[in-house]
Order: C-alpha cells, then structure tokens, then sequence
C-alpha cells in the first residue's frame, strides 16, 4: 500500500467520524487493489464504501472488518444484478404525519462521537437535569458540524491550506491568557448583571461589542448560538471584532453520516433509495401537490367560503391535492378561560369545517387533511411542542373526515424520501423583540433572509432562552432542524415569502385572511413551492 493511499484511506474516513484498525486498512486497500481503483478515483469510490457502511445499525465508530465486507459483498451484487420490473410507487404508504410527541430522542455522545438513543420514557414534565442536556445537545451537535466545515477540519494530507485553518477554542482555554485573541462559540445571554456573555460547556465569558462595528449576516439572539472572534482583555472580558452564524451543514451532508439513525421514528432508508425516489417522483408524480395554509379563522365570515372557492376550483380542474395541511390559529381572538359561550362556538366553528369537506366526495377519499395548532388554539399544553387540538372540540370533524389528522405545534411530514417541517409559531416579531445584534437597515427581503439563514444555522426552531420560549425538556429535540429538512414552513402571520438555503425549501404561506386569501402549494416532484392567491368579492 502506498503512502498516499493510505492516507487517503484514512482521510475519507475520519471524515465521516471513523477510525480504521489495521485489519480494516488491509481489507479497503484489498477492495481497491481487486477493482484496479486508480488513484484519482480511490476518494470518490471510498465515499460510497463509507456512506454506505454508516447506514448500518451495527456499525461502529472503530470500522468493523465484519460489517465492512457485508457492505462491500452487497455492493457488488447489486452492481451485478439488473432488473428490468419497476415496483408501484404508492403515495398513500408513503406519506406519513409525524407528532413531535412520538420522534425518538437522541443524544449526541461526547465520548463515541454520535448520536446515541436514549430508552427511558420521556416526561411532560422533565428535570433539571434534561433541561441542562437538551442544551448541552443544541451545543454539541452545532459544534461537531462545525468542525467538520471545510474552514475548520484540518486535511490528512499535507497542504498550505493548514495555515488558513481557523482554530476554535473553548472559554477554559483564555485563563491567564490576556492579550491573545480567541475565536469561540457557544450561546448569547445575560448574566444577573445584565451584562452580555458568551456561555460554552466550559464556562461563560463577559462580551465588550463596543468596538464590534456590524455583526454577520442573520438575527443574533439571546439564547442563539454564535462564532465569536475577540482579544481577552485583563478584565476577563472578550473584546469582540467579529461575530457570525455556525456554518449551515447540508442534509446530503449529514444524511451521509448519520443515514443509519432514525430520527423520525418510521424507518431508515439508504442514499441509494433516496436517489432514486427522487428520480421516480420527478417522472411519475408531476402532478401530484400539497396544499398550506395559515391563520384559518373559522370564526370569520370569509373563511369557509375560501376554502369552499379552493375546492370547487380543485373539483372542477381536477386538480385533487393529496395532502391539506391548515394552521391555526383557527380562531382571531384568544377564548376567555371559563367562556362557555365562546368555547360552544369554537366546536361549532370545526363541525362546520367538518360539514364543507363532507360536502366533496371526490377530495374525502383522496385529501389527507391536517390540522397544526397555533398560539390561541385549544391544547393541552401552552409551552412548545405543542399538543394537537382537543379531541371533544374536534370529534365530529374526525368522524365525517376519515383522512384527517391532528398534528402537534410542530409536526413532521415524511414523502418517500422528503421531510417537511411544519411549524406554526409568530417566529419574526419574537426574533425582533429579542434581537441582541443584527446588521443596521435591515428590512424587506433582506430580513426574511436573515431570520431563514438564522433558523437553519441554528439547527433549531427555537432559538432563543428558556426564558423567552419556554419548551418541554424532554421533547426539545422536536424542534430540531438536524439533519435539515427538505422543507421548512414557517407558518406566520408576518409577510409571505418562499426561498431556499443550503439546500433546503422554506416558505410562509402567509394568512389566511382579508380580501386576498394566500396559501402555498408545494410539489414535492420539484421541491419548490407556489404563492396563491384566493380573490374574494367582497
């Protein structure tokens, strides 16, 4: 074996989190040497080798020689095998609704290097000790992304490019160090003080942004997480010149690591597969749509007679959409804890709902309809994951509408190999609100972008302190965007907007409401979404 080989070998793999033995070693260089692999194409052949070997679940972070030689015999029999038959692509068994209550918790291990499942049963409640854990995961898996961004993961193999490498650092490593200059990164927050500090697993550190003359692209928040570049001064402060957003990491990225984790809970499915559902959908359901739609006040005059307008343009078209997903709120004014009268019209306002989807035939045996809570709706629980509507509100709109689902505040929506994220929650005006640094002027298009790239960077749909938002410990990884979505709905009641970053599609439907009804198609053929528009005559 060559020197570069082996170092190549070793490269791809550490890569993707791996370590080889040296039987392991042996075994990859044999698989290249049988295959005559040249040594411009040994990278890129060992990239699958890797990719796929992840996918299993027992694999390990240590290669085993085992798994590994499963992996490469499955590989060459599929490569020798052709087949002409095309199973049927079913969209019906393929479409899953995924309550935040039922997603599996994992926890990022510090000591293996990923994710582990946790087993125990999971509480409303929580502890001291999850609250603690949930943001010690935000931390980690943000930070393992992190460091393996091309601008901090050093290469094997020798180069120039070291010396441009950005070093992170951790608060515990500027002790008695005045005068250095240190790039960290951990959360915003305040300390009893008032005062704004930079809080990593280690320890926390006084922030002085006098002298930081604009931070970078996005919203900085308190409870965010941030790269932050200063000189620690002999107060035992960081005197800031520069701060950022984490670097986003893409889903093909992450998905090629962690493909073998099932973080929804329905089912893993390999890159290979994904690959081609992607091909299948594009060619065989073109025309196949899901319909969203945000702030459907079923007490206002207008709003059923929309929808009724949306389904006699879909009759008449045929153009059935497979799924309805509607976002509350599904009432404009709060209802009065003990109000009978307004919870009794609530009920009717949903038996309503209930009466016009019977009214449609063709779509009740075709339309998956799906119901999301929003800030003033009827639930459980107040503090995010949000629960699904009552059950005795909503009982007669699940008995006339068979294909109807009551999600949680937010949900999932698995599509073959698509996972869309929908999440009802005023995100702009609270990021707005609580804003600890953001570029001066920013507005319009610019600030849509910036709270997009800040949800996504963040990894998360709340990226903000407890205090601010509060969540259920337990239930925090939720509200993960880890790996990133295909798609994100951002369902508010700020501007309307559709844009994609890093890969991944986010949109607002905007509100349901006025004179201009708007809602959003999406094609999960294309990947992309729609504005529409619902004109009313009066």
């Amino acid at each position: 074996m060559t020197d570069f080989r082996q170092r190549t070998i070793i490269k791809v793999f550490r890569k993707y989190s791996n370590s080889l033995g040296p039987d392991a070693l042996e075994l990859v260089d044999e698989i290249l040497a049988e295959h005559e692999i040249q040594d411009a194409e040994v990278e890129s052949t060992l990239e699958t080798l890797v990719k796929e070997y992840n996918k299993q679940d027992d694999a390990s972070m240590k290669v085993s020689v085992d798994v590994l030689r499963r992996i490469y015999e499955s590989l060459r029999d599929q490569g020798d095998t052709t087949s002409t038959e095309r199973e049927f692509l079913d969209p019906e068994s393929h479409l899953h609704i995924i309550d935040a209550f039922d997603m599996p918790l994992w926890h990022w291990s510090q000591e293996r290097g990923t994710f582990e499942k946790h087993m125990a049963p999971l509480s409303p409640a929580g502890s001291a000790e999850t609250r603690v854990l949930a943001m010690r995961n935000r931390l980690n898996i943000i930070r393992q992304s992190v460091l393996r961004n091309d601008h901090f993961a050093p290469s094997t193999l020798p180069s120039h490019d070291r010396e441009r490498l950005v070093s992170l650092k951790s608060t515990k490593h500027m002790l008695g160090r005045p005068g250095e200059r240190f790039l960290l990164m951990g959360m915003l927050t305040y300390n009893k003080e008032g005062k704004l500090c930079l809080e990593d697993g280690d320890g926390i550190v006084r922030l002085d942004i006098s002298k930081l003359d604009e931070p970078g692209d996005g919203i900085f928040t308190e409870g965010c997480f941030a790269l932050v570049e200063g000189e620690y001064n002999d107060d035992d402060m960081l005197e800031v010149i520069a701060m950022g957003q984490p670097p986003c990491e893409s889903r093909e990225t992450s998905r090629s690591i962690y493909a073998h984790i099932d973080f929804l809970g329905q089912g893993t499915t390999s890159l290979m597969e994904d690959a081609k559902y992607s091909i299948r959908i594009k060619e065989e359901m073109q025309d196949l749509n899901f319909f969203f739609l945000s702030d459907v006040w079923l007490d206002h005059s207008q709003t059923l007679s929309g929808l009724q307008k949306i389904f006699d343009n879909c009759v008449e078209n045929s153009f059935i959409p497979k799924l309805i997903v509607l976002c509350g709120n599904f009432t404009s004014k709060p209802i009065a804890r003990g109000n009978g009268r307004d919870l009794q019209q609530y009920q009717e306002n949903f038996e309503a709902l209930a009466d016009l989807i019977a009214s449609y035939p063709i779509m009740l045996r075709s339309t998956h309809f799906v119901l999301v809570p929003g800030p003033l709706d009827m639930t459980v629980n107040a503090v995010l994951p949000k629960r699904t509507l009552h059950s005795t509100l909503t009982a007669k709109l699940k008995l006339k509408v068979p294909k109807s689902h009551f999600a949680s505040n937010p949900c999932r929506i698995k599509f073959f190999h698509q996972e869309i994220v929908v999440y009802r929650e005023d995100t702009m005006a609270r990021m707005l609100r609580n804003t600890v640094a953001i570029k001066p002027e920013v507005r319009g298009d610019t600030l849509k972008r910036f709270l997009v790239q800040s949800m996504l960077d963040q990894g998360h749909l709340n990226p903000f302190a407890k205090t601010v938002l509060p969540t259920l410990a337990d239930y925090d990884h939720a509200l993960r965007l880890y790996p990133l979505p295909t798609a994100l709905v951002l369902a508010d009641k700020y501007d309307r907007f559709k844009m994609t970053y890093t890969g991944c599609h986010v949109f607002n439907p905007g509100s349901f409401v006025g004179k201009s009804l708007v809602f959003s198609t999406y094609t999960p053929s294309e990947m992309n979404s729609e504005e529409c528009i619902v004109e009313m005559n009066n």
